[in-house]
C-alpha cells in the first residue's frame, strides 16, 4: 500500500499539480514504482522471498531520496553541474511545516518499505532456523 500510495502521490504531483519532476525525482520514481509491481505481485502470490528483490530498491530509492532532500534544504551541498538542465533539483514544489518535501516524503516511503522488508527477511529467517515441531 505504502508503494501505491507514493506511485499514485507522484503521478498527481506531476499530472494533476503539474510540477515537473526533477533528475532526482524521476531517479526515485525508478526505484518507487516497481516495488508496486514487485510487492503486489508477492503479495498476490504470499511470496515472503520477494523481500531480496525490494529490499535493495527500497534501499537505493531512499539513498536517492535522502540526497535530494539534504541538497534542497542545503544547496551548496549540490555539485554546481547536477541538474543544470530543466528543473532545479533544489527547488522545492511543496514544503509542508517546514521541511515536508516530496523527497522528504518520498524517502519515508522508502523508509516504511524497507522497515517492513527488513521485518519480514527476519521473520523468513527465524521460521527457516526454528526446527519444525
Amino acid at each position: 500500500m505504502v508503494a501505491i500510495v507514493a506511485t499514485v502521490g507522484s503521478l498527481y504531483f506531476s499530472e494533476v499539480r503539474a510540477f515537473v519532476p526533477c533528475v532526482l525525482c524521476w531517479w526515485q520514481r525508478i526505484f518507487m514504482y516497481p516495488l508496486v509491481l514487485v510487492l503486489g505481485v508477492a503479495t498476490f502470490r504470499q511470496e515472503r522471498g520477494a523481500w531480496r528483490y525490494a529490499l535493495p530498491l527500497a534501499i537505493v530509492g531512499f539513498a536517492f531520496s535522502t540526497y535530494h532532500y539534504l541538497i534542497q534544504k542545503v544547496p551548496s551541498l549540490a555539485p554546481p553541474a547536477m541538474c543544470a538542465a530543466g528543473v532545479p533539483c533544489t527547488g522545492q514544489y511543496v514544503n509542508y511545516f517546514g521541511f515536508v518535501t516530496i523527497p522528504f516524503m518520498a524517502g519515508t516511503a522508502f523508509a516504511l518499505i524497507g522497515v517492513a522488508l527488513v521485518s519480514v527477511a527476519l521473520v523468513e529467517r527465524r521460521s527457516a532456523a526454528t526446527p519444525p515441531h
